[in-house]
């Protein structure tokens, strides 16, 4: 389950990173039309990877302790997270009526593709579920 969790945390990773990019090259840590603050967003990566460390640390080593504070650390990304998906749906929603491109003042997160946030999101909850199981002890 430990191998489990560190799959479906790198592939979270390789989505939210991906987003981060697409926010990035497209303004939004400069503010403008973003609906994401750039400190949720900065918070959110930072919490992420710093508990995929030490993640990796505890698969490396088998210590308890570090499950926990992987799993502690996951418990704001998920939180961040969730305030993120409630700023974007509206700007997705918003995506049908906004001409094609989108002009220079659209949000750069309108450019998310809905497969990436949904996939994204799945693969979130699957390792928050995973990490808990394995911190706990469950399946071996």
């Amino acid at each position: 389950m430990d191998i489990a969790a560190l799959i479906t945390w790198v592939i979270t990773a390789v989505g939210g990173f991906y987003m981060l990019g697409v926010w990035l090259s497209h303004g939004g840590a400069r503010g403008g039309g973003s609906r994401l603050p750039a400190p949720v967003v900065f918070g959110h990566f930072a919490l992420a990877v710093v508990g995929l460390v030490v993640w990796i640390v505890y698969v490396v080593t088998g210590k308890g302790a570090a499950a926990w504070t992987a799993f502690g650390l996951l418990l704001p990304v998920a939180l961040l997270g969730f305030v993120m998906l409630g700023r974007w749906i509206p700007v997705h929603r918003g995506r049908a009526s906004a001409p094609a491109g989108a002009g220079p003042n659209a949000p750069a997160e309108r450019r998310f593709p809905l497969p990436v946030v949904v996939g994204h999101g799945i693969a979130a909850v699957v390792t928050l579920v995973l990490v808990l199981l394995s911190a706990l002890g469950t399946g071996g």
